[in-house]
């Protein structure tokens, strides 16, 4: 095939913002310790903390940062049942749907996928009644769902996260 026929590449990361080395290390340093203050963040990054809170603030604007959290331990925290539920849906509902699936209580991340099924839930609740309450009283009454199958979670153990390269 030759270069005037040949599809076009799309370019990786397309929509993402430019972020230079100073940008990578303080998102690093945040997303290692969301609670770091500004000082100590521009003590490491070699910044001022002027330009800490330009960079902290520009960042937030742009979307790249989305929130800052704190992560539970499920199981300390009383919701020692979790499960996976994967979803099929009718077609064009997905924006009803995920949007229903986040005032639902329990529900903790939503994701539209590929493959055998069309959505994939996860549900972390205080016990099995709850659990079973939450998948066939709500997730099951969502206009657009057509079926469902919750697969328990024995165990799980967290991952390193997102890292930034470049």
């Amino acid at each position: 095939m030759s270069e005037e026929t040949s599809p076009p590449v799309s370019a990786a990361g397309r929509t993402a913002v430019p972020l230079d080395d100073i940008d990578r290390q303080i998102l690093r340093r945040l997303l290692e310790d969301g609670r770091i203050s500004v000082r100590a963040l521009a003590e490491q990054v070699h910044i001022s903390r002027a330009n800490a809170y330009t960079r902290i603030g520009r960042l937030v604007a742009e979307d790249v940062i989305t929130g800052f959290t704190a992560q539970l331990n499920p199981q300390r925290a009383g919701l020692g049942t979790s499960a996976y539920v994967t979803m099929s849906i009718e077609q064009n509902a997905w924006r009803n749907i995920s949007r229903a699936l986040r005032a639902i209580p329990f529900v903790e991340h939503v994701a539209l996928v590929t493959g055998d099924f069309d959505a994939l839930v996860l549900v972390r609740a205080p016990d099995n009644l709850t659990l079973r309450k939450v998948v066939l009283e709500s997730i099951h009454a969502v206009p657009g769902v057509r079926s469902t199958r919750t697969w328990l979670v024995f165990d799980e153990v967290r991952g390193r996260g997102a890292t930034l390269t470049g």
